[in-house]
């Protein structure tokens, strides 16, 4: 009974969802310099009063947190559950093509611009669940909260804030992943590694070397400038390489020496073999070239000892680890920057259950010492929520329920808005098999898929909170 008025209601007001959604997009979010009142900036200040304003108009009682959060609560029981979505986006390019990325609009069923699917279209997705709960009558014992959060994309001090101030709820999801219910985030292990030493003049030597902006991306491009090597003499060592690895090289003779690129496939630093890593490629190659023995020839080949190219699970390096629940540690070495006898680098590692700061961080300081590099690296534990919660049971129950498929909870490598919360879980909005380009060029959501979510939403609630 409760489905098929949710299914009538949301028929109803399908357009207008889109509509709301539209308002939000159209707001630039990207973190800004703080502000009196907007401490991550204009934008997502602009953005988290569109949203409370659009809450207000639906009779909700909305709340601004400091400017660092927004609520919008319905019911009057305690409160059993929170939503948990955000308002700010990841920085844009110029290689948009469908629609520039703040002028959000709909063709053949997608919703294009930027926060889309991220994560501005599931907030208000979960606003109107809320909506259609209060709108259709459906009773609850319990209260529901939904928490828009302003710099999920930047390291989350919107909710540490708020978290300061309100006690979480017993139960909370975040509509800012994928179905069914990911109950298991892995654990994290950031490394930030240095070295340095006095240059020699020696030939063949490296001069440079460069890849990677953000630890949690897997570079598809680097590139080292060599001294004393031309591009012929190199051709036949990067012909060798390519074919091993995938990673393609440019080599060009120029007035400070040979400048090699390399060329790959980003991926997230979660999924690392998604991806074909031109850092680890250019590092294979680096290590094959008969260079003099100097600080940076010894670097270079220590890095790539410890992470070997295709190695992303971190054989090498000592810390591999498999769990049944949470699958396998990743490892990937993401930025590397070496000039002027000194070198500064990341990885980031996405460690299985098991795993910690002595058997993983601890482990490579000290491979890394062995080396003659310096390591600081922090170990962040796994999530997890047990498959048995009532949480996790009830929202996969909906979630079979609306799309007759099987659901089983999931296990990722990268991290939520929940990842601290004890009993917290993501759940939506992206369906399995849909790649709705989340941070890149032309990021979507799919219509129908944003309507069902909200439908499913609305279930969870009346399900949660009776």
């Amino acid at each position: 009974m409760i489905r098929k008025q949710l299914e009538e209601y949301f028929q109803q007001h399908r357009q207008e969802l889109v509509e709301d959604i539209c308002r939000l997009v159209r707001i630039d979010s990207v973190k800004g310099a703080p502000q009196p009142g907007m401490p991550f900036g204009p934008g997502p200040a602009a953005a988290l009063e569109e949203a409370l304003t659009m809450a207000r108009g639906m009779g909700f009682a909305v709340r601004s947190w400091d400017g660092y959060v927004g609520t919008a609560d319905y019911g009057d029981g305690p409160r059993q559950l929170d939503i948990l979505a955000h308002l700010d986006v990841v920085p844009v390019g110029d290689d948009w093509t469908v629609t520039a990325p703040f002028a959000p609009v709909v063709q053949d069923g997608l919703l294009y611009g930027r926060g889309s699917a991220d994560d501005k279209g599931p907030a208000v997705a979960a606003l109107y669940a809320m909506r259609a709960v209060k709108e259709l009558g459906i009773p609850l014992r319990k209260s529901v909260r939904l928490i828009l959060g302003t710099d999920e994309e930047s390291g989350s001090a919107d909710i540490a804030h708020y978290y300061q101030h309100q006690e979480e709820a017993p139960m909370t999801f975040s509509p800012d992943a994928d179905f069914p219910v990911i109950n298991i985030e892995k654990g994290r292990a950031h490394g930030v590694f240095t070295a340095s030493w006095e240059e020699s003049g020696a030939l063949p030597r490296i001069v440079s070397f460069h890849a990677g902006t953000r630890a949690n991306v897997v570079p598809g491009t680097a590139e080292a400038v060599v001294a004393g090597l031309t591009a012929r003499e190199v051709e036949e060592a990067a012909k060798s390489v390519d074919a091993r690895t995938g990673i393609t090289f440019s080599l060009i003779d120029g007035e400070n020496g040979l400048t090699v690129a390399a060329q790959g496939e980003s991926a997230h630093g979660s999924m690392p073999m998604d991806g074909r890593n031109a850092l680890t490629g250019l590092l294979t190659l680096l290590a094959e070239l008969p260079l003099a023995e100097d600080g940076a020839s010894e670097r270079i080949r220590a890095l790539n000892e410890l992470f070997p190219h295709g190695d992303w699970r971190g054989m090498a390096a000592g810390v591999d680890r498999h769990d049944e629940a949470s699958g396998d540690t990743t490892l990937a070495c993401t930025v590397l920057h070496l000039e002027n006898g000194a070198l500064r680098g990341e990885f980031d590692g996405r460690t299985a259950i098991g795993a910690n700061q002595e058997n993983t961080c601890d482990v490579l300081i000290a491979a890394m010492a062995a080396r003659g590099m310096a390591l600081e690296c922090r170990h962040r534990p796994e999530h997890v929520v047990p498959a048995e919660a009532p949480i996790v049971r009830e929202l996969l129950k909906c979630y079979e329920e609306y799309t007759g498929q099987k659901g089983e909870p999931l296990a990722i490598g990268g991290g939520t808005y929940v990842h601290n919360l004890k009993n917290g879980v993501a759940f939506g909005c992206a369906m399995p098999g849909v790649d709705n380009r989340m941070h890149g060029a032309d990021e979507f959501a799919v219509v129908d898929d944003l309507v069902l979510s909200a439908q499913m939403f609305a279930q969870a609630i009346v399900d949660l909170c009776q």
